[in-house]
């Protein structure tokens, strides 16, 4: 007789952004409870969760272009308001659901979600975390995302972080579980390419000031002239008109339009693991990007040009070893990532070891967190109410107005007049959608960058 399939865990993805949905549709796949990936492709198993994506409505709902881009498939993907969405999760039912938000959506859902599951005797494992690299707001984005049953630290160094702060504040700490950057992965580096490959990875609001950004481009246009063996590739995360999760006011492809730049220069858009697969030298400022590149020891700098400032990320890379300005890389330097940083960070290649106490290769560093989820869904009697530090008497002043801005009162019920639609928009009300859409884009990329430089004055 067959061995009977087990059944696949159903999760819930709600993204706001093409990076978290990048980041929220892979981690359901690597924290899925039951067998592996790997040990269901060598069984002949149907593997992999079924996954439902939903889009939170707003300023960076990822277009298709961005969603091919990502390159991560859902069985259903559909665009929600706030209000929509915890009736959807009042609705149907899920083994786990991945909140990959910014902090005061994440906030907002945990309580619409607690009073959306009164009375229910059983609700999904609730998981959040983070894009990448945390550099700023540590506390308030943390303090946000308090209440899930697992807020997930991409590296040891981060998960030791996580837990002070909770610990100081006096708020469970227990939900933290370490795992790792869930889109880490590709073939590492075998050597030079031909032609040899520089890439820069843009990132859309660091550093935010014109003279800044027009500093790096020009600096990567010259290191093309003077280097015309090489190909050197300006990667962007959006195209025009598109958003990503942070605003970029002053697009480089508005930049480079004022220069005349060589002909082994060019920019170029698509997945950034595909991109890696032909890249010699990754430069960046801050972006997750050098990650990736140093998991598969790709030769990665950090840029100190700008100086090394918190307000531009790089201050996270001190003691990685791959610092350096343009200069030293223009006389030919090469930076030798740091063994220890690197570990902490929960980057490896090749099946290293993971961490410097010896926590494992790359591929097991998802297995805490299928533990946890597993016992939890095992959990006599289903699960407890959700619990976030921040409630009406801790934070009167902070959390009414988080949760209003997603139409939702003090106690998590939606407002009267919240948007939540039945069906789809009628021809009148999506051209007015579009319309507000764009007046909001012209406002954030326009107007709002004039206001502030007039206010300089």
């Amino acid at each position: 007789m067959p061995a009977s399939t087990p059944k696949r865990p159903r999760i819930a993805v709600l993204a706001d952004s093409d990076t978290r949905w990048k980041w929220g549709a892979l981690t359901a796949h690597r924290i899925a409870p039951g067998p592996s990936m790997e040990t269901g492709a060598r069984e002949g198993a149907q593997v992999g969760p079924l996954l439902d994506g939903f889009l939170l409505r707003g300023r960076a709902t990822p277009t298709p272009r961005q969603l091919r881009e990502v390159g991560v498939r859902a069985d259903s993907l559909r665009e929600v308001t706030a209000v929509e969405f915890l009736r959807a999760m009042a609705e149907e039912s899920y083994d786990v659901l991945v909140l990959s938000l910014v902090g005061g959506g994440v906030q907002a859902m945990l309580h619409g979600l607690k009073r959306a599951w009164e009375g229910r005797t059983s609700r999904p494992v609730v998981v959040t975390g983070y894009v990448g690299v945390v550099y700023e707001k540590l506390a308030d984005g943390l303090l946000l995302r308090h209440g899930a049953d697992l807020v997930l630290a991409n590296s040891r160094q981060d998960a030791d972080r996580f837990r002070a702060v909770y610990e100081g504040v006096g708020a469970d700490a227990s939900s933290v579980t370490e795992v790792a950057l869930p889109f880490l992965g590709g073939a590492p580096y075998a050597g030079e390419h031909d032609p040899y490959t520089v890439v820069f990875a843009a990132q859309p609001s660091v550093p935010e000031s014109r003279k800044d950004r027009t500093y790096l481009l020009n600096r990567l246009v010259e290191h093309a002239r003077r280097h015309p063996e090489r190909e050197v590739l300006l990667k962007l995360r959006s195209k025009p008109g598109e958003h990503t999760t942070h605003i970029e006011e002053l697009p480089y492809q508005k930049l480079v339009q004022r220069l005349d730049p060589p002909a082994n220069f060019r920019l170029v858009y698509g997945n950034m693991g595909e991109v890696l697969d032909r890249t010699d030298l990754l430069v960046t400022v801050s972006s997750t990007a050098a990650l990736e590149s140093l998991h598969r020891r790709i030769p990665t700098v950090v840029l100190t040009d700008l100086g090394i400032r918190e307000s531009l990320g790089n201050h996270h890379f001190v003691g990685s070893g791959c610092l350096a300005s343009w200069d030293q890389l223009d006389a030919g330097h090469r930076p030798v990532p740091d063994e220890e940083w690197v570990a902490r960070q929960g980057v490896a290649a090749g099946g290293t070891s993971r961490t410097e106490s010896g926590g494992g290769s790359y591929e097991s560093a998802f297995d805490a967190a299928r533990e946890r989820i597993a016992k939890l869904l095992d959990r006599p009697g289903g699960l407890p109410p959700l619990t976030p530090y921040y409630t009406p008497v801790t934070a009167p002043g902070y959390l009414p107005g988080i949760l209003a801005r997603h139409h939702l009162g003090p106690d998590g019920t939606p407002l009267p007049g919240a948007p939540a639609a039945d069906k789809e928009p009628g021809p009148v009300r999506q051209i007015v959608r579009r319309a507000a859409r764009g007046a909001y884009r012209h406002g954030v990329q326009r107007v709002a960058p004039v206001i502030r430089r007039m206010g300089e004055l």
